[in-house]
């Protein structure tokens, strides 16, 4: 392949210092229509009966397809070097995370 069709094929991606920082989630909420899925990143804190929504991803179906065989090779990746990751929901329980998150603080 020419190096000028490479050059056309490539992509530049950019990758500001504020998203750099990235934002914490322990919670994704996914959603769909028949035309795109809706991921929303939430971040629960412990005594807090109110959680927020941090991010939110609109994704095709082939672009959440692709996500998903992208995480599934990263997770088995990861698994290789460091082991297997505990199954949050053995036997497909309840996908919501653990709401423990350690002893109550006393004031």
């Amino acid at each position: 392949m020419s190096e000028e069709l490479k050059d056309k094929n490539q992509i530049n991606i950019e990758l500001d210092e504020e998203v750099a920082q990235g934002t914490y989630s322990n919670l994704a909420v996914i959603t769909h229509s028949n035309t795109e899925f809706v991921i929303d990143f939430v971040r629960i804190v412990p005594g807090t009966p109110k959680a927020k929504v941090k991010s939110r991803i609109i994704l095709t179906p082939e672009h959440a397809k692709r996500l998903m065989f992208a995480l599934q090779d990263n997770l088995n990746k990861f698994e290789a070097t460091h082991g297997k990751i505990k199954d949050i929901h053995p036997g497909g329980g309840n996908m919501m995370p653990p709401m423990n998150f350690g002893p109550k603080g006393q004031a």
